[in-house]
C-alpha cells in the first residue's frame, strides 16, 4: 500500500538523503503521492501545501549541493498539528471561529523543526482547541483509523498518528495535556512521547509557567521519536520553564543494558476501569521486560485525589487558554468545550489553593514511588477505539463515565505530576485493533524513558504491522 520511500525510517530516510542516495525532492514527491492516495479515506491532513513544500525541497537539495551544513531532519517532510501557528498557512485549531486564520508568525516548535531541516507539507487534523481524545471538528469533519476506518483514531493528535501509520508522513507532532501524544499513538499503532514539561519550550502560550500541556514528537519507532527530540528539545527565552539541556543528547544510540532495571506493573490504578481487551493486551508484554532482565513487580502509587484535582486544574487551562478566544462565539464552540470552561470560570479562590496545594503532595507521592521503582508500566488508554460517530467513551465494563474525558485517566493522572510517559506499541486485539503501552519514568528522565521503551520495541517487534489498503 506504501512506496518504498514511505516506509522507511526518520533516521535512515534522514541518512539516505545526508549520503545522496535520496534527494529532498525524491521524499517529499513519494510522500506527497502517498498522501493523494491514501488521505481521501482518512482524512488526516487537513491542509496541504504541496507546491511550496517542492520548492523547499528543491532548496534543501541544493544547499546540500553546497555543501552547508545540514539540520538532523534535512529533508524529512512534516505536517503541524492544527494547534500549531505556521506563518501564512492556515491553522483553524479545528474551529469554525479560526476557519480563514492565518498566522503572523510560526509557533517555537514549528520554528525548531523548520531549522532541524523538516519540510513543511500542511498541517494535520485535531479536535476543536484540542479538547477530547477524538479527533473530529465542524471545519473538516472526522480523522479514521486506518486500521478500521469504523474507529476512531483517537485524540487530539489523531491526524499526525494517522499520517504516520500510513506512511503519509515520516516525522510528526503533538501537544499533550491528558494524553493527547499517548492515545491517538496508541489506537494507531505508532510511538507518541509526551515529554517532560519544558523538554520542548512552548510559545506562544497564554500560561508560560503551566506543566500541564506540552508539545512532543510522534514516529513509527522510538529512535526517530529521540531524533526529533534532538532537534526540539533544548532551551528558549521565550518559556521561563524551558529546560536548560541541549537536545544534542537525544541523537546518541539508545542501546542500554537493563538487566536489574527495577519496573512497577500496575495493578488496577485505583480502581479506574479498563477494558479487558486492553488489560489482556498488555499483560502479555510482562514477559517482555523480564527476557530483558528486568525485575518486575506488581506495584502502582496512591492515585486518590489525582481525578479532581487534575479536573480542576484542566479547567483552570481552558479558562485561561480558551476562553478569551471564544468569549465572542459562544454558539459555534462545541458543548464539552463550553463545559470546561463554565467549570472553571465557578471555580474559588479556596478550591484552585487546595487544588494547587494537594498537586504537590500528589507529585511528593509520586516521586516517593519512583524512588523504588526507575519505570512504571500500565496502559494508555482505558479502552480499545470506538465507534467514530461515538464523540467520547460513556461506559467502560458497565461503569458509568462521569465526564467525557474520564476514560482517559489511565494518561491524565500522569501528565498531573508531569513525569515523562511513552505510548509504544504493545499488540493487536482480535478485531485487528492495535494496543498501546504506556511507560512512566522518573522525574525529567527523558532519557531512560527512550533506552527503556527502544528496549522494549526491539524485544517485542510489535509496531512493525501496517495498516490494509
Amino acid at each position: 500500500m506504501t512506496s518504498d520511500i514511505c516506509t522507511l525510517s526518520a533516521i535512515d530516510l534522514a541518512r539516505l538523503i545526508r549520503a545522496k542516495d535520496l534527494s529532498a525532492r525524491d521524499v517529499v514527491a513519494a510522500h506527497l503521492d502517498q498522501i493523494e492516495r491514501i488521505n481521501p479515506a482518512v482524512n488526516a491532513i487537513v491542509t496541504l501545501v504541496a507546491d511550496q513544500a517542492m520548492a523547499r525541497a528543491r532548496l534543501a537539495d541544493e544547499a546540500s549541493s553546497r555543501g552547508e551544513p545540514l539540520g538532523p531532519l534535512h529533508g524529512l517532510p512534516i505536517a503541524h498539528k492544527d494547534l500549531q501557528p505556521t506563518k501564512g498557512i492556515r491553522t483553524t485549531f479545528g474551529s469554525p471561529i479560526f476557519k480563514d486564520f492565518l498566522p503572523a508568525e510560526d509557533s517555537l516548535l514549528v520554528e525548531r523543526f523548520r531549522n532541524a531541516g523538516a519540510i513543511l507539507v500542511g498541517k494535520t487534523n485535531t479536535p476543536e482547541f484540542g479538547a477530547g481524545s477524538q479527533t473530529f471538528n465542524e471545519v473538516f469533519g472526522s480523522t479514521l483509523n486506518p486500521y478500521d476506518r469504523s474507529k476512531t483514531c483517537g485524540g487530539s493528535s489523531g491526524g499526525a498518528a494517522v499520517a504516520l501509520a500510513t506512511g503519509m508522513l515520516p516525522i510528526a507532532d503533538g501537544t499533550d495535556m491528558g494524553g493527547s501524544l499517548r492515545n491517538p499513538a496508541s489506537f494507531c499503532n505508532v510511538v507518541g512521547l509526551r515529554p517532560s514539561p519544558g523538554r520542548v519550550p512552548t510559545w506562544p502560550a497564554a500560561t508560560a509557567w503551566s506543566t500541564l500541556s506540552v508539545d512532543g514528537p510522534m514516529g513509527r519507532s522510538v529512535a526517530d521519536v529521540a531524533l526529533m527530540l534532538s532537534a526540539l528539545a533544548g532551551p528558549d527565552a521565550r518559556s521561563p520553564i524551558a529546560l536548560d539541556a541541549a537536545g544534542s543528547r537525544f541523537a546518541a544510540p539508545l542501546d542500554r543494558d537493563v538487566n536489574g532495571v527495577r519496573i512497577a506493573w500496575w495493578k488496577n490504578l485505583g480502581g479506574v476501569p479498563v477494558d479487558r481487551r486492553v488489560r489482556d493486551a498488555v499483560n502479555e508484554q510482562r514477559p517482555v521486560f523480564e527476557s530483558l532482565g528486568c525485575r518486575v513487580d506488581e506495584a502502582e502509587p496512591d492515585f486518590t485525589d489525582f481525578d479532581a484535582v487534575f479536573k480542576t486544574v484542566r479547567a483552570l487551562a481552558f479558562v485561561t487558554g480558551v476562553a478569551p478566544r471564544v468569549a465572542r462565539h459562544r454558539g459555534l464552540v462545541k458543548d464539552t468545550i463550553l463545559w470546561e470552561i463554565d467549570r472553571g470560570e465557578k471555580l474559588t479562590a479556596a478550591e484552585i489553593a487546595r487544588a494547587e496545594t494537594k498537586r504537590t503532595e500528589l507529585y511528593q507521592r509520586m516521586r516517593r514511588f519512583m524512588e523504588r521503582y526507575e519505570f512504571f508500566v500500565l496502559p494508555v488508554a482505558q479502552v480499545p477505539p470506538f465507534d467514530v460517530d461515538q464523540p467520547y467513551i460513556t461506559e467502560i465494563d458497565g461503569v458509568a463515565m462521569e465526564t467525557y474525558i474520564d476514560w482517559m485517566k489511565s494518561c491524565y493522572f500522569i501528565s498531573l505530576v508531569g513525569n515523562p510517559a511513552i505510548s509504544v506499541p504493545c499488540g493487536f486485539m482480535a478485531e485487528g485493533l492495535p494496543v498501546g503501552l504506556q511507560i512512566v519514568a522518573r522525574h525529567r528522565d527523558d532519557w531512560g524513558l527512550l533506552q527503556i521503551a527502544h528496549a522494549f520495541e526491539q524485544a517485542s517487534g510489535v509496531s512493525r504491522r501496517w495498516p490494509g489498503p
